[in-house]
């Protein structure tokens, strides 16, 4: 069974930062951790799930959302198999559910039905 957890949520200020993290059980994926591409989105009340950014297998490879780019920056530690997402200059806007999700061989990195695997969600809340 996969796992992935994801850590790091809370409430913070407009302009504040926080970092999320994810942990990715050993047992659970059938390839390598390595080869999978990881993927951040979030999900506010009454909306549907927005990607946020996804990092491929080497970490080289980045995608972002245009809502977040040049705020949130996506990381990997193959090694410690974790993912982190890096989020500076909050706004109201960014309160939501965030998720880390992984999928193998992702053709659209963007697309959350690329992604087979999902955490539980942490929350993020930004005050005004």
């Amino acid at each position: 069974q996969v796992q992935l957890v994801e850590s790091g949520g809370g409430l913070v200020q407009a302009g504040g930062s926080l970092r999320l993290s994810c942990a990715a059980s050993d047992r659970t994926f059938s390839s390598t951790f390595s080869s999978y591409t990881m993927g951040w989105f979030r999900q506010a009340p009454g909306k549907e799930r927005e990607f946020l950014a996804a990092a491929r297998w080497s970490g080289g490879t980045t995608y972002y959302a245009d809502s977040v780019e040049g705020r949130f920056t996506i990381s990997r530690d193959n090694a410690k198999r974790m993912v982190y997402l890096q989020m500076n200059s909050l706004r109201p806007e960014d309160t939501a559910v965030y998720y880390c999700a992984a999928g193998f061989n992702v053709a659209f990195p963007r697309l959350a039905h690329e992604y087979r695997y999902w955490g539980q969600g942490t929350q993020v809340t930004v005050s005004s």
